[in-house]
């Protein structure tokens, strides 16, 4: 059974820093390309990083480039995300998952995700 078990998140003000960390277990962690995806109250799923296998190459939306980077650690089978200049828009539930799930409603993050409340 795939399992996947965020944490990190937290009340911070903008242009404050958080580390979310993922621990992931029920599948060879290392075979597959991991992500980051969030959802703000009332609104759908939006894609916030992926990295890939192997290489761990990094990529991201316009949204997150430049101030949040993904990376993993093989050995321990965690993702990261480390998010810096925080926003007001930030603010949402984070969720992390295996490969590059669709964000139009079709899939549902398997995890509790971890709350990100940006605020002054």
């Amino acid at each position: 059974e795939v399992q996947l078990v965020e944490s990190g998140g937290g009340l911070v003000q903008p242009g404050g820093s958080l580390r979310l960390s993922c621990s992931a277990s029920g599948f060879t962690f290392s075979d597959w390309r991991m992500s980051w995806l969030r959802q703000a109250p009332g609104k759908g799923l939006e894609w916030v990083a992926s990295i890939s296998k192997i290489i761990g190459h990094p990529y991201y939306p316009d949204s997150t480039k430049g101030r949040f980077t993904i990376s993993r650690d093989d050995s321990k089978n965690m993702v990261y995300l480390q998010m810096n200049s925080l926003k007001i828009e930030d603010t949402a539930m984070y969720y992390c998952a295996r490969d590059k799930p669709p964000v139009d409603g079709s899939w549902s993050p398997p995890g509790q995700g971890t709350q990100v409340t940006v605020s002054s």
